[in-house]
Parts: C-alpha cells; structure tokens; sequence
C-alpha cells in the first residue's frame, strides 16, 4: 500500500467513525425529544442483541453431548447470578469466568 492509499484509507476510518459518533448528537439534540421510533429501538435492541449473542454462542453446542455441558451451566449459572445480584456486569464476567474454567480445568 501506497503512503497515499495508507492516508486515504486512515482517512476514510477515521470519517467513517466520526459519522457514526457524531450523527445521533447532530439529528437528535438534548433538548428535543427523539421520535418515538428512536425511543422503541433503544428499550428492544438490548434484548434483541443479547439474544443474538446467546443463538451465536450456542449455535455449535449439542445438548445431547458431553461437549454442550459446560455451555449450559454457564447459561445457568448466569441466569441465576444475574436474578441474585441485578447486576449484569458480574453476571457477564461470572459467567465467563465460569464457562473459561470449566472448559480449560473439567471439560478439558
């Protein structure tokens, strides 16, 4: 790569990431209420994605197998932490802590 196709390229990452950080302040400012749409979409695409990370994760796992195990602990294991704490950055790292340890130490 040329050091103009370098500049070009940094160039264009770096506006590209501007865009998308900037663009929600510049359509929705602080004093105006965003549309009710805007509004929907952000109380339902948290569920949706960790949703999507929770079909991601599991999408190799068998239940039937000894490999899906320790997949399936962690899930409950999070699920039951995150119902005691309400916290759910100790649920995440709990759970991959978890999920880390019974794949290197028990399942291994």
């Amino acid at each position: 790569m040329t050091t103009v196709q370098s500049v070009v390229t940094i160039a264009a990452v770096v506006l590209g990431t501007m865009l998308t950080r900037f663009l929600p302040f510049l359509l929705f400012p602080e004093g105006k209420r965003p549309p009710r749409f805007i509004s929907y979409l952000g109380t339902v695409l948290p569920y949706a994605v960790i949703g999507l990370l929770v079909v991601y994760c599991l999408k190799d796992a068998l239940p039937t197998a000894l490999h899906g195990l320790p997949e399936l602990i962690a899930i409950l294991f999070v699920v039951l932490l995150h119902k005691w704490k309400h916290n759910m950055l100790l649920s995440i790292c709990g759970g991959t802590a978890l999920y880390m340890f019974l794949v290197q130490a028990i399942f291994a």
